[in-house]
């Protein structure tokens, strides 16, 4: 597993992605890098209160901040704006395509600055461009390991090199599941949901040892893939171990795997001979499934246990 969270936007990206019109700053100061999804609208700033200013976030300026702009004199336009054009704010956005300030723009040209107009209203834009940049600066980690949909549930199949998961996934395609990613599958953060998916170059392919790599879409059908999926369960393969106690009942602690600081319900199979791991895994998604709608197999269980062993005492008394 390794992690690769050092990540930022071009401007050039955004521009291109959200067709922004450019009202100043030239190709060079396209290349500034967005590095947080958070976005300041910057009215303490006009104000004149710059403490505990975010001066990392986009800037994006509505109705309200340009109404408040036309209030002010050009001398204190001035000043409140060359605070915030500065080499670490990316970029300011003018929603609802309104006139760029004069002073603004006069400034922005001056440092090279890119200000860019859209024809979307503030919240419009506010919230598709922090939807888009919580999915491109989502914090990823690499996971060997197999991801596939189980009755519509996200699977991440983990366990040592060699214990089967691919063999294992190649089962459960059969049976009309679909593959996200085998051998290495990118994991995101969006929020508090995980979102596998493979990477570019092993996208609807399956390694089999002793038969090599194998083309899912070209055995199986376009219908056999997805280019991603939220994880929503773990399972872990390990060799079979006498000594280790697995659950039985399952009633013991739930256990859970930590991704990127979310913990994802976690199952661990032993793997033995005569073990028909496929069926397995269906089962384990369907209880999973179940618990999640209140039903816990494992609970009723109990409860006729400790109701049979309560009525056998009843009747000893009598």
């Amino acid at each position: 597993m390794t992690n690769t969270n050092n990540k930022s936007v071009s401007i050039l990206e955004l521009k291109k992605f959200f067709n922004l019109s450019q009202a100043t700053g030239d190709e060079n100061s396209l290349k500034r890098r967005v590095v947080t999804p958070e976005i300041n609208r910057p009215g303490f700033e006009l104000t004149g209160f710059y403490k505990r200013s975010s001066l990392k976030r986009l800037m994006i300026l509505g109705d309200k901040e340009i109404a408040y702009i036309k209030t002010l004199s050009e001398e204190v336009q001035i000043e409140r704006f060359s605070h915030l054009i500065n080499d670490l704010t990316p970029a300011i956005i003018i929603s609802k395509n309104h006139r760029t300030p004069r002073q603004l723009r006069k400034i922005a040209t001056e440092r090279n600055f890119p200000i860019f107009r859209s024809e979307l209203p503030t919240y419009r834009l506010m919230v598709d461009m922090i939807g888009y940049l919580d999915e491109k600066l989502a914090p990823t980690d690499n996971y060997h390991a197999v991801l596939i949909n189980v009755f519509g549930k996200g699977v991440l199949i983990i366990g040592e090199s060699g214990i089967g998961k691919s063999e294992l996934a190649l089962e459960l395609i059969r049976k009309g599941h679909v593959l996200i990613a085998d051998d290495r599958v990118v994991v995101s953060r969006v929020h508090r949901i995980i979102v596998g998916r493979p990477p570019e170059l092993l996208k609807g392919f399956l390694e089999i040892r002793g038969l090599g790599i194998i083309d899912i879409v070209q055995m199986f059908g376009a219908s056999a893939i997805l280019k991603e999926s939220n994880v929503d369960f773990v399972i872990e393969l390990e060799k079979w171990n006498p000594k280790r106690d697995y659950a039985r009942l399952g009633v013991e602690d739930p256990e859970f795997q930590d991704i990127l600081g979310v913990a994802i319900p976690k199952i661990v199979f032993p793997v033995k001979e005569g073990r028909n791991m496929s069926v397995l895994v269906e089962a384990a998604v369907t209880d999973f499934t179940l618990k999640q709608m209140g039903i816990d197999s494992s609970k009723t269980f109990g409860d006729k246990v400790f109701n049979h062993i309560k009525g056998k005492n009843k009747s000893k008394k009598r």
